[in-house]
């Protein structure tokens, strides 16, 4: 059997606790807790401080972590109801990091991850905010790519 490497939280499918901090990080054992006690959190996965152990040894994904990470997806997407990439109704998901420990600056939050052309005017389409959607197209590959060559956030 392979090791897990991502858990699921939310939608009355919660994988992880509160006292699971150092694999799952204080965000993610936080998050899976509130989902247990029925706490209205949308649901989402965490990627275990495993695999980010393993990455940072290996250069490269953990061995099934890419695989594991699309079946959360796929879950993700059900209790959504919503597609990732696209769609009339795409999912759009936040990344946020959390460490074992608290470490303020340490990394950005990525928002609406999944927002293109097609996901902005589908969402722009259902919520009648076209102009708010399209707002959120440029600052999104600009933040992406700053982030991507190490420079700090505005």
């Amino acid at each position: 059997m392979s090791t897990k490497w991502v858990y699921f939280f939310g939608a009355g499918k919660t994988e992880g606790k509160a006292d699971m901090k150092n694999l799952l990080g204080g965000k993610g054992a936080n998050l899976a807790e509130m989902a247990n006690l029925d706490v209205p959190v949308p649901p989402g996965f965490t990627i275990t401080t495993e695999a980010c152990i393993e990455y940072t040894k290996l250069k490269d994904y953990p061995e099934s972590m890419w695989d594991q990470v699309l079946e959360n997806l796929a879950k993700l997407e059900d209790a959504m109801g919503a597609k990732f990439g696209g769609g009339e109704d795409p999912l759009l998901v936040s990344v946020r990091s959390g460490a074992r420990v608290s470490m303020p600056g340490m990394m950005d939050t990525v928002l609406n991850l999944g927002m293109n052309d097609d996901t902005a005017a589908a969402v722009a389409k259902k919520n009648r905010q076209r102009t708010l959607c399209l707002r959120q197209l440029p600052p999104f590959p600009d933040h992406v790519r700053r982030r991507g060559a190490g420079h700090r956030a505005r």
